[in-house]
């Protein structure tokens, strides 16, 4: 994917003094549409960013032009030096054909350091994340999550000042999931600027901000008390599927049915219930859908 201009150009800016990096009002068009719409992200050093959203709602763009692997469109990008940017890409971002300690060494290299340094930044995090034994195993032979871990420490390697993980533990098991997050808040713990894309909004509620995303537009921005604080109107937990018009304003979670009642409209039968992020986010994206159908105002 490649930005193309949709307005004047600003170029990344970079103050290696800041460590407050993001993205201001940025936007992206691919093949005639907007994959991302004047985007505001803020990473901060010594804390986590979470960017969350389905498939395509522009989680991956953003990052992309976070980490300078894509120019956008419009907007301003701050940033530091390439040399102080931590970037893990969907997957592992390692090669299955060389040793996990190969790949940490390669990594290195790249980045100027020398197999010894690699060593000695990798040691004690591949032992926390369990693949000190598997030093002299190919990646390709690792597990998901394994490889996954391998990809995070090999973007951790040089300790950077902006870490960027695209969704790191989509499709992991929850024992590896724990593993993956000790290394992510490790970086945090360090004072590393941390932004990680998830779909996983239980694991969006661990972050000290989150930006939700849809179809390449803000849906919700601040910390995850901040956004529940915002949802509009109350929410209330029914049995069965809600009949009538409130059918247009429920979502199945778990066994019941949860139903969104919109500021000065009546409240229906049902348990009232305070809304968690995953709520919040829902609520967010179904007030926006409502809205471009004209059923709400």
């Amino acid at each position: 994917m490649t930005g193309r201009p949709v307005g004047p150009v600003t170029s990344p800016g970079t103050r290696a003094d800041a460590g407050d990096w993001g993205t201001d009002e940025i936007s992206v068009l691919y093949q005639g549409r907007l994959a991302l719409d004047k985007i505001t992200l803020r990473a901060v050093a010594g804390q986590l960013t979470a960017v969350v959203g389905g498939d395509g709602a522009g989680k991956t763009t953003l990052l992309r032009c976070l980490a300078g692997v894509l120019a956008p469109g419009s907007g301003h990008v701050r940033r530091p030096s390439a040399r102080q940017i931590g970037y893990l890409s969907a997957g592992s971002g390692t090669y299955p054909d060389l040793t996990v300690q190969e790949n940490l060494d390669f990594r290195a290299s790249a980045y100027g350091l020398s197999s010894a340094q690699a060593r000695e930044q990798s040691g004690d995090l591949l032992g926390r994340a369990g693949l000190d034994a598997a030093r002299d195993r190919l990646a390709g032979q690792l597990s998901g999550g394994m490889r996954q871990k391998l990809g995070v420490i090999a973007a951790m390697l040089t300790s950077p000042r902006l870490l960027v993980l695209d969704e790191p533990t989509t499709g992991v098991d929850p024992v590896s999931r724990s593993g993956l997050w000790w290394l992510i808040a490790r970086a945090a713990a360090d004072g590393c600027a941390v932004v990680l894309a998830t779909t996983y909004l239980d694991e969006a509620e661990r972050a000290a901000a989150v930006l939700a995303l849809d179809d390449g537009r803000e849906l919700a921005a601040g910390t995850p008390d901040q956004i529940i604080a915002a949802v509009p109107g109350t929410l209330r937990s029914v049995a069965g599927r809600p009949p009538g018009s409130d059918e247009q304003r429920a979502w199945r979670r778990g066994g019941r049915w949860r139903v969104w009642d919109p500021p000065q409209s009546a409240s229906g039968a049902g348990q009232p219930i305070q809304p968690d992020l995953q709520d919040a986010v829902t609520v967010a994206a179904l007030a926006r859908e409502l809205r471009l159908a004209g059923s709400l105002r």
